[in-house]
């Protein structure tokens, strides 16, 4: 099944995999979840939300949700499949995390090595003009 994970720095050697840290109300330990948003639409809403509040932009990209499952396991995320149309402002953090695993200015010998990297096939689609992307983007803040 293929679905759509946010991505920071996309298509790049320092590329990090968007994650919510979840917990227990009382104190127990954080964990980060990857979110599998079903729509592309649902999971750029989600980015546009993010950037909203500050947070890097973060792209949509497709990728098979087994792989991604495959590396959470590896890693010791947890996972979460976000059915189309769900209501995603409940999702959307308040605070962001002061460090993260992946840096805007990394260079390569900073780079985790365990930072997920999407097949690369599956990230070969056209680039949208600006023009496209400003209406895409009217679009979408229609819908909120």
């Amino acid at each position: 099944m293929r679905v759509f994970v946010l991505i920071f720095n996309a298509r790049t050697e320092n590329e990090g995999i968007h994650t919510i840290q979840v917990g227990d109300a009382y104190g127990g330990k954080l964990r980060n979840k990857i979110l599998m948003f079903e729509s592309e639409d649902d999971a750029t809403r989600f980015s546009l939300l993010l950037e909203a509040q500050d947070f890097p932009a973060p792209t949509p990209e497709p990728i098979d949700a087994e792989e991604i499952k495959e590396f959470c396991e590896s890693a010791g995320y947890e996972w979460e499949i976000v059915p189309e149309n769900s209501p995603l402002i409940e999702k959307v953090p308040e605070i962001n995390v002061e460090e993260t695993d992946w840096q805007p200015d990394a260079s390569k010998e900073d780079i985790n090595q365990d930072t997920f990297r999407p097949n690369q096939q599956q990230l070969e689609e056209p680039e949208l003009s600006d023009s496209e992307l400003e209406k895409i983007r009217r679009k979408l803040e229609g819908l909120l």
